[in-house]
């Protein structure tokens, strides 16, 4: 294969092979397949250097056949909606003659030769194909690609048994190609491109004769080679000290295509890049390219507006310390926030965000009824998050989200989910570059796959303030996040006299309903008045053995005793785990297995 690709560096475009496209033409030159899986970034630019003074970036079809295989003897295209084609027109005309010569039958339309239908297209070239192979050992033998793009509207994921004819069809026909002793003698190559395994049929993608091969998203020096591109055709407008360079390093999750489009607008509005500007459009081409499934979490707050949790924030603020010196090799894989409801996880989360410097995003429901769309949806989403590395991520009420590897009733698929999510969670290559934030208030249910070293490895929790002066020190914060305008009082006298076991979420609760009565007598301000009546009316929500249960098993998980309430550090493992049980007894809970 041909090695023609070029990144700018040194100010030169330098020639270099991705490792992607090593290893399909490592797999290639060895002879030993006919089918090949290429998934992941496949709608990119990909940089090619035509000619000595031509340097463009062009969409992979055309990178595989110009590129890797030269345009060289034939290289045919197929989808299911443009139909066949060839790289070059005398290909084209000389595939119709052929199959024209041979099949020259009043029943047979030339253009069937040609045609989107996959039974009539497959079968004609698999008849040409083996047809161009010399009979004759002695002759060479003339390469042949098919590159069938959409694979997954040709051989998608489903049961067998509710495919259609034609599915069925092109399933067989692949996995015959697939060990076909004619293919390999003739130098027969077939690639399927699809931007997600999921979306292809399991029986395709897990035979051992098909090789799968993933294009990942640009790293720093192609995307600074694509703006340095874009820079030496004047199309490049950026503020003052920023380079191709710059903007490459700070771009990571985004594709050269996304690269592309932030280019342009900037040229057409002719208002340079900013970094501003860069990270605003870096967030929706990242939320819209995860289609909704991913969330930016921007925060205004840092850790210095939590309140107690002073064991937690310490282990927090070490984690963006090392982020910030570059030492990610010292983080864990992931954190475990356990915690009663209303004690600030999410905010404890957010807060840490604001810290790090690097973003940080939450998964939303990936889940989906169709079979195949949610192994496809998380598919997606997973290489997202290799792209954007370094980033942090948070699944909120992760006991629910992330289901186990046990459940049933969905054909599989929350098993393959869970399979899908810990092997990724599990791997070492992102430790410091993907950095979990699982949240839960019942971290019993989180199966032990996802919240054992190597995952979720650090286990935190968050309880309910236990004194006057924690309550109190809680209050001075809430103030401060709700930016209140309060008169100076004494609220310690307020905690006396109405004595709650409050939690965070309740005593901001009081807090926006004394803002309330102050707006409602026309003042901005909030005074002593306004937060007795406020807090003489509070009813906490009355869970309290549930919240009992949520305290214990959090509690269970926690490695220091520093973190645990003061009224349980004499309780030993023995204790624990009996009152868990009598209390879930009590709430007609199951004991999982």
């Amino acid at each position: 294969m041909a090695e023609d690709q070029y990144i700018y560096q040194n100010q030169e475009y330098i020639k270099i092979l991705p490792v992607w496209a090593q290893e399909l033409a490592n797999k290639y030159g060895s002879r030993t397949a006919n089918l090949y899986i290429l998934h992941g970034n496949i709608r990119d630019y990909l940089p090619h250097k035509r000619k000595e003074d031509e340097f463009t970036f062009t969409r992979v079809q055309e990178y595989i056949s110009e590129v890797l295989f030269g345009n060289r003897d034939i290289i045919a295209f197929y989808d299911r909606s443009g139909g066949v084609s060839f790289c070059e027109e005398g290909m084209a005309r000389e595939y119709v003659a052929v199959m024209s010569k041979r099949y020259a039958a009043p029943e047979t339309d030339p253009a069937d030769f040609l045609s989107p239908d996959p039974e009539k297209s497959l079968l004609f070239l698999e008849k040409y194909f083996i047809s161009r192979i010399p009979q004759d050992r002695h002759e060479k033998s003339r390469r042949m690609v098919l590159i069938i793009d959409y694979a997954e509207t040709i051989v998608p994921a489903g049961d067998l048994i509710r495919l259609s004819d034609t599915d069925r069809y092109c399933l067989v026909t692949f996995n015959r190609w697939a060990g076909e002793p004619k293919f390999i003698r003739g130098d027969i190559s077939v690639i399927l491109l699809t931007e997600n395994l999921a979306d292809i049929s399991p029986r395709l993608v897990r035979s051992p004769a098909t090789v799968k091969v993933n294009v990942p998203f640009p790293g720093d020096k192609v995307r600074s080679s694509f703006l340095r591109y874009k820079e030496l055709e004047g199309k490049l407008l950026l503020d003052r000290g920023l380079t191709a360079e710059r903007i490459g390093a700070v771009t990571n999750g985004l594709n050269l295509m996304n690269l592309n489009q932030l280019v342009a607008e900037s040229y057409e509005k002719n208002m340079p890049l900013s970094l501003e500007y860069i990270r605003r459009k870096k967030k929706e081409f990242i939320e819209n390219e995860a289609g909704g499934l991913l969330e930016f979490l921007e925060t205004g707050y840092s850790l210095s507006h939590v309140s107690g949790h002073d064991f937690v924030k310490k282990r927090f603020k070490n984690a963006a310390r090392a982020i910030k010196m570059g030492r990610t090799d010292v983080l864990p894989m992931g954190y475990l926030i356990a915690g009663p409801v209303g004690t600030g996880k999410s905010f404890m989360v957010s807060a840490f965000a604001g810290e790090i410097g690097i973003p940080m995003v939450k998964f939303r429901n990936f889940r989906s009824k169709w079979q195949g769309d949610t192994e496809s949806n998380l598919e997606k989403v997973l290489n997202i998050l290799t792209a954007m590395a370094p980033v942090a991520v948070m699944i909120d009420e992760a006991d629910a989200f992330l289901g186990d590897r046990d459940q049933e009733g969905d054909s599989g698929t929350s098993n393959r989910v869970f399979a899908q999510i810990t092997s990724f969670m599990g791997n070492t290559e992102y430790r410091g570059k993907i950095i979990w934030f699982l949240i839960t208030c019942r971290p019993d249910l989180i199966p032990i796959d996802l919240k054992r070293q190597g995952r979720a490895e650090e286990h935190l929790a968050l309880f309910y303030p236990e004194s006057d002066g924690d309550r109190e020190a809680l209050f001075n914060t809430l103030v401060k996040k709700l930016n209140l305008d309060i008169r100076k009082f004494s609220i310690s006298d307020l905690f006396k006299k109405y004595h709650h076991e409050y939690s965070g979420a309740d005593l901001e609760a009081v807090l926006v309903r004394a803002k309330l009565l102050a707006a409602m007598d026309n003042r901005v301000y909030v005074t002593r008045e306004d937060m007795e009546e406020a807090m003489g009316d509070f009813i906490p929500a009355a869970y309290p053995h549930e919240v009992e249960l949520q305290n214990l098993v959090a509690i269970l998980e926690c490695t220091s005793k520093e973190m645990i309430p003061r009224k349980f550090r004499d309780y030993n493992r023995t204790r624990l785990i009996k009152e868990i049980r009598e209390l879930k007894a009590l709430l007609g809970e199951r004991e999982r297995g």
